[in-house]
């Protein structure tokens, strides 16, 4: 049976949105544990020129159910709207996106391939079916901006490994 668009996208949609809460947990907690400040560790970034750990959080989101909702309406814009400030507003954030994509039905995501859509941004714009942007711009996406975050919890010295970042992985039981 040759694999769905549904299989091929919402399985690891979910898997990274549950690492970036996991993230956004364990940072938190490495925060309670030295009284540190909430805003310092959620606005870090790696480097001057890249966005914060909050923008990161807010990604995952927005390239997983953002990207479903854009598929539906035919066109993706970035949300430019300021990523949640603290780490409950980053969970909601996480969390009604995973509920959005638990709740997407495989005939319907079935019924968009070959579907035209788009991507404008600035003076960007770009032609895609919707399986295309799905699997070679939002998913690429997600997974960048989760790493992003697992790398700006790292360096900050939050006690995250591989596992922290795979979550959990589609393995065989027995």
């Amino acid at each position: 049976m040759p694999l769905t668009l549904h299989a091929a996208f919402v399985p690891s949609a979910l898997q990274m949105l549950g690492t970036a809460s996991h993230l956004l947990d364990k940072t938190e907690g490495w925060c309670a544990e030295r009284e540190c400040d909430h805003s310092a560790i959620l606005s870090a970034q790696l480097i001057d020129d890249m966005l914060p750990f909050t923008y990161q959080i807010k990604s995952v989101a927005e390239h997983t159910a953002g990207a479903i909702s854009a598929v539906r309406e035919g066109l993706a814009t970035p949300d430019l709207n300021p990523p949640p400030a603290t780490f409950d507003a980053l969970r909601e954030k996480l969390a009604g996106a995973k509920a959005l994509l638990k709740g997407l039905d495989e005939d319907e995501m079935e019924s968009w391939i070959g579907r035209d859509m788009r991507f404008e941004f600035k003076d960007t714009r770009l032609a895609f079916t919707a399986e295309d942007f799905l699997l070679s711009f939002a998913q690429p996406n997600f997974y960048f901006h989760c790493s992003a975050a697992y790398a700006i919890a790292r360096h900050l010295g939050v006690k995250i490994g591989k596992m922290d970042f795979m979550g959990r992985v589609r393995a065989q039981q027995g």
